[in-house]
């Protein structure tokens, strides 16, 4: 993946039962079983879901000089 950053849009926390297939699928998993195995970690007591979007790098211009006017004396 190139530069770049992630912006957080939402922290919130949920249960289990807001683990549904259609929520795995969007997060970018196979199913319910795919997202746990990946995102569940130590004990599990506590569930966030973490909404996120990507920014890419910004493309910076090259900065451009004025031409120099030539003066004849």
């Amino acid at each position: 993946m190139e530069e770049g950053e992630i912006e957080v849009d939402s922290i919130e926390l949920i249960g289990f039962p807001d683990i549904t297939p259609e929520l795995a699928r969007e997060s970018g998993f196979l199913g319910v079983l795919d997202l746990l195995k990946v995102a569940k970690h130590g004990r599990g007591e506590k569930i966030y879901l973490v909404r996120f979007h990507y920014i890419p790098p910004a493309k910076t211009k090259p900065r451009r000089y004025p031409r120099s006017k030539s003066v004849t004396p």
